[in-house]
């Protein structure tokens, strides 16, 4: 499922992937076939929030679809939810070997965690997959990398224990979770400023819905940055897998359709390596996570 725009003009519109690698807009064959869909066509949240009866509306539509699909390069790919409701749910140190590279930068926790370390990005982070990153030159001068299996919520709920925590998940995306380093650690360890700067939430470049995805928890995931493999593990390796996220968020916490989960970064960031490598502008940032796709974000000043 997409959010997209014509190049040639128009606003955005929610579609879907095809085999042929072509980009169906949902709203134009619903309309062509005389049919009320049971969400709002331009909105992504309103499709999530339909559930089951949104999805087979548009596999009804698709099973009779005769026409022909926008190429790939006659529309632009936004975030597939370029506005969302709130910010977004992140998790930090949810890989091992990750927390065991930053432990040097963390004297005061030198222990895994019991419990996840939740954190949030600004909803104004959001960026789509293949539009620039802003640098924000003079505001950080230590810009990292974070590739990230995103989990969008599909059923609303709340103390949703981990046994049903799979009812309420909508699909998966690919996330990059830009960072200011310094801007991070500089208040008080409180973590929301350095991962909230404006377009620091490349998203995309779509969400698979959670049916064509067998285990969540077996997917390859890596990061690239001119032509060198920076982070490379599998979603196997979650210290706390997307059951036990969803348990403890939603304790006494509303969790509403059209949520965005990252769900934490392997080894291989950064402000890790020594010397320590930041991003700079006019390098490219590729994302990947098998059986979702890539996202490719330049860096500009």
């Amino acid at each position: 499922l997409i959010t997209f725009k014509p190049k040639r003009g128009g606003a955005a519109r929610v579609g879907v992937m095809l085999d042929d690698a072509s980009a169906v807009d949902i709203g134009d064959v619903a309309k062509r076939a005389r049919k009320k869909l049971p969400f709002d066509a331009a909105d992504m949240v309103s499709l999530i929030a339909s559930g089951k009866t949104g999805l087979a509306a548009i596999a009804a539509l698709l099973k009779k679809y005769k026409g022909k699909g926008f190429k790939l390069s006659a529309v632009k790919l936004l975030s597939p939810i370029p506005q969302p409701r709130k910010n977004i749910f992140c998790v930090g140190w949810n890989y091992l070997d990750h927390f065991e590279e930053g432990a040097k930068a963390r004297p005061h926790v030198q222990e895994m965690p019991l419990h996840p370390a939740f954190f949030t990005k600004a909803s104004t982070t959001m960026n789509g997959p293949f539009d620039d990153v802003p640098a924000h030159t003079g505001v950080t001068e230590k810009l990292d990398w974070e590739v990230e299996l995103g989990m969008i919520i599909g059923k609303p709920g709340r103390n949703i224990t981990e046994a049903n925590a799979m009812k309420h998940v909508f699909g998966f995306t690919v996330i990059n979770d830009v960072s200011a380093r310094e801007i991070q650690r500089r208040h008080g360890q409180q973590w929301f400023k350095g991962k909230s700067l404006d377009g620091h939430c490349p998203m995309g470049p779509w969400i698979v819905t959670k049916d064509e995805i067998a285990d969540p928890h077996a997917l390859d995931i890596s990061l690239e940055i001119g032509g060198e493999t920076l982070q490379k593990s599998n979603t196997r390796e979650l210290v706390f897998q997307i059951p036990r996220l969803v348990e403890y968020v939603s304790s006494a916490v509303t969790l509403e359709p059209g949520d965005v989960f990252a769900t934490g970064t392997p080894g291989g960031v950064g402000f890790a390596r020594k010397p320590p490598r930041w991003l700079k502008a006019g390098e490219e940032v590729i994302v990947r996570i098998e059986g979702i796709g890539e996202l490719r974000n330049p860096v500009v000043a």
